[in-house]
């Protein structure tokens, strides 16, 4: 019988190229937040989170002090992103929503990687579609590189045939940071609101 030569289309092998190519992205981010997470806790000094200054909504300067007295819930991403963002944000918010009263205790805050973009306007636009107390923060690309760096928070821009319609590859995790604004726990992407809600409980009751 004559050998039957499967040969996969053009399509088949660029999906699982780039499938491959994400894959070993996710992996090594979380690789990468892994390693630093266990140097804190071997040095007892939190490597996330530090000085920073940016503008929220409504134009304002603000600094890492500005959060003082205030567990602060982080999350970096952008308002065009089509499904990280809006999902983990949404399960922020259902999570905060569900705590009654200790959720006064979390300001919840949403830092742009996309300050080409995302202009105090536009997120006013946009976290008022998740939480009233969610507050939008970008800045100078400089400043936004500069706080991703000491979040440890990795970003780049993925080019497309039209510039303004590019897409920004992130950092999924999200920060919870104590009243002192010294790093206190992280969350994955595979958090759902009752679980974020029952571990917020944990972290700001212990």
């Amino acid at each position: 019988m004559p050998k039957s030569h499967y040969a996969p289309s053009r399509f088949q092998v660029i999906f699982a190229a780039l499938a491959l190519f994400a894959a070993l992205v996710v992996a090594g981010t979380a690789y990468y937040f892994s390693g630093q997470i266990q140097t804190a806790t071997s040095t007892g000094t939190a490597l996330v989170g530090g000085p920073f200054t940016l503008t929220d909504q409504d134009g304002r300067k603000v600094t890492e002090k500005d959060f003082l007295g205030k567990y602060m819930l982080v999350f970096f991403g952008y308002t065009y992103c089509p499904d990280v963002c809006p999902t983990e944000l949404q399960v922020m918010a259902a999570a905060l929503d569900s705590m009654g009263a200790k959720a006064d205790l979390i300001q919840p805050v949403f830092v742009s990687v996309d300050p080409e973009r995302d202009t105090p306007e536009l997120l006013k636009q946009y976290v008022e579609n998740f939480h009233p107390r969610l507050m939008g923060l970008t800045g100078t690309p400089d400043e936004i590189a500069s706080v991703a760096k000491t979040y440890r928070v990795f970003f780049s821009k993925v080019e497309n045939s039209t510039p303004d319609a590019y897409l920004m590859d992130h950092s999924t995790i999200m920060y919870l940071m104590d009243p002192q604004g010294r790093f206190l726990k992280h969350f994955t992407y595979t958090n759902d609101a009752e679980g974020l809600a029952k571990a917020l409980n944990q972290a700001i009751s212990g």
